[in-house]
């Protein structure tokens, strides 16, 4: 009897203990009847080149880059796609059996896919696009809202360096506003997305005001716990469409672990319900 080989693969970061990948995974890989596993690894900036140069030996077929490695990972590789590149980013690492590593961005993917499957009704060209903050997330999501064809984005951040870079990086479309000012952004904004961490669990609540948030506007947060941030409680009330940030956690592993394993899984309620065991 010959036994099938065990795949492995796993997702880096530090802290790592908060993510829902781990529970994600190993729903698709039982469900797929596939043997292997999905191990969460907390990793110091030190050790990132040597642990992922160790890991394809050991086993793994990939691995997903969390924070705060996104972008130092970059320049780990021996590959980087086009996308991961024009975002500064990579989010995913294919070990290919010619022992070269491949890095890739999937968060715009997994963020345009979460809006179109729980807000259908969503017109990325119907006006302005306000986003808080200027990470490697927030890089993700301008790449992605330019590329679906958002006419204009007003950009704040914390640290207004960050903002400029991005408007450096992205073109005129972009415009930085200061962190004191960023509750006048909402104004004219026909989509709203938070990726900062800020009103997550064990961080800073997110305090900008938001009384100038549209009606009907869609406002979304990459935040996903609490499910149901303060941003998106009082959209929600202001007749706000508002839709979490699991949805893009849940999407952005799609096309990883088909590069993975060799199936395409599907996001569904069952998914959902598994990633928040």
């Amino acid at each position: 009897m010959s036994l099938k080989k065990i795949l492995l693969a796993g997702v880096i970061g530090s802290p790592i203990a908060h993510s829902r990948s781990p529970q994600l995974h190993g729903h698709w890989l039982k469900l797929h009847d596939i043997p292997g596993f999905y191990i969460p690894m907390d990793v110091a900036a030190d050790d990132l080149e040597n642990v992922i140069r160790t890991l394809p030996k050991a086993g793994f077929v990939g691995v997903n880059i969390t924070v705060p490695h996104k972008e130092r990972v970059l320049g780990l590789v021996d590959l980087v796609t086009d996308r991961a590149a024009v975002i500064g980013a990579a989010n995913t690492l294919i070990f290919r059996k010619d022992g070269q590593i491949h890095a890739d961005n999937t968060d715009g993917y997994g963020f345009i896919q979460n809006l179109r499957q729980n807000a259908p009704d969503w017109n990325p060209k119907a006006g302005p696009a306000a986003v808080l903050g200027a990470g490697g997330a927030a890089r993700a999501v301008v790449a992605a809202l330019l590329d679906v064809g958002v006419p204009e984005i007003l950009l704040s951040n914390r640290t207004r360096v960050r903002a400029e870079a991005l408007q450096s990086d992205f073109g005129k479309r972009l415009h930085v506003v200061d962190w004191v000012q960023a509750g006048n952004i909402f104004e004219d904004a026909t989509t709203v997305v938070n990726t900062t961490s800020l009103g997550m669990l064990g961080k800073p609540p997110l305090r900008v005001p938001l009384d100038a948030l549209r009606k009907g506007a869609l406002v979304t947060d990459l935040v996903y716990a609490p499910l149901k941030t303060r941003l998106l409680i009082e959209a929600e009330q202001m007749g706000c469409v508002v839709v979490d940030g699991l949805g893009m956690l849940l999407h952005q592993a799609v096309p990883a672990f088909e590069r993975w394993f060799g199936v395409r899984p599907t996001v569904d309620s069952a998914t959902r319900v598994a990633a928040l065991r």
